[in-house]
This record gives C-alpha cells, structure tokens and sequence, in this order.
C-alpha cells in the first residue's frame, strides 16, 4: 500500500493510499477512524477524481459519524465498567 496524499482538515486526518488497484481513503480522528474504498477504475483523473469526492457535505457527515462513534463506543463502555 502506498500513500498517494495527505489532505488538510480542520477536524480529522485524510489519507489517501492506493493498492490493488483500488484508492483508500482513511479519515482519522483521535482513536478513532473510518475507511471507505472505490476501484480506480470506477474513477475519473485519477487521484484528483478522489479529491472531488471529498465534497463538504461528505465530510460533514464523516464529522458526525465521528460523533456517533465516539458516543456508541463511550456509552458501551460505561455499560460495562468494572
């Protein structure tokens, strides 16, 4: 696997790798991540084709799934305290 970019973002990481023919796109955030893979033939002008993609309203929803996360992991973890 090999890392294609490395994107800016005020509220997680974004990595972008390629590998078996397919572009991954990893958002990080803390503890926390989430991966989404699509064929790089499925995808016009190559990387950059990913980077439209990455659209505001994408990442918006990607910010709060980032919170239900957070609050299913915290609220199960609070379940089962010892």
């Amino acid at each position: 696997m090999r890392t294609v970019a490395e994107l800016p973002h005020p509220e997680f990481k974004i990595t972008i790798f390629s590998m078996n023919q397919k572009f991954i796109i990893k958002f990080e955030q803390g503890t926390l991540e989430q991966v989404y893979k699509v064929a790089e033939m499925d995808i016009t002008d190559g990387v950059n084709g990913v980077f439209q993609l990455l659209d505001e309203l994408f990442t918006q929803s990607v910010a709060l799934r980032f919170s239900e996360m957070r609050a299913s992991f915290l609220d199960t973890y609070k379940r089962n305290e010892g």
